[in-house]
């Protein structure tokens, strides 16, 4: 969806373009692009920059402008009985990305050697941990719990866009309007 709303507004039609799914996963991605298996790849961190440092795979574009910036492109979700049933278990798991969104922001280094402690694939040399992009993940710009609706609902508005997703407003699906 991101690729396509990046293309569409560079005046792309993404009908025009064959997406295929990569079979390795992110990966094996790089191995794939640098085999032929495709053209262009969109890559996510840290495999963009492990594609970059060792096959030399150039960036056409940034993902996070124009129509794309600050893009969700993940986030945890729960039933609405799980959140009543278990509302200390939520706040403890939103302090908890709250301090590690924090520790990124301030400590670099840190989140440097995480990234090389982690198990293969996702562990990386420690030329690519310096160079690797840092994503903020922000849940809002109110109060903890809280959820940025507008950035919510354009995640729904191109998945209407551009796969035919059904309309609705994601208002009505969050807790108390957040």
């Amino acid at each position: 969806m991101a690729a396509a709303s990046v293309l569409a507004e560079h005046g792309i039609p993404p009908g025009e373009v064959h997406f295929v799914v990569a079979k390795g996963g992110f990966p094996k991605m790089p191995a794939e692009l640098r085999a032929g298996a495709f053209n262009a790849v969109v890559l996510n961190e840290p495999f963009g920059s492990v594609a970059a440092l060792s096959d030399g795979a150039v960036t056409l574009t940034d993902f996070d402008q124009g129509a794309t910036t600050n893009f969700p492109v993940e986030g945890y979700v729960v039933t609405k009985q799980w959140a009543r049933k278990y509302p200390h278990t939520l706040a403890a798991f939103y302090k908890a990305l709250e301090e590690g969104q924090q520790i990124a922001d301030t400590s670099r280094s840190w989140v440097e050697q995480a990234m090389m402690d982690l198990p293969a694939p996702f562990g990386v040399s420690r030329e690519t941990a310096a160079v690797l992009a840092l994503d903020n993940y922000p849940f809002s710009d109110g109060p903890a719990g809280s959820v940025d609706r507008v950035r919510l609902q354009r995640v729904v508005d191109v998945m209407r866009e551009f796969i035919q997703f059904p309309r609705f407003n994601i208002g009505s699906m969050l807790m108390n309007g957040r």
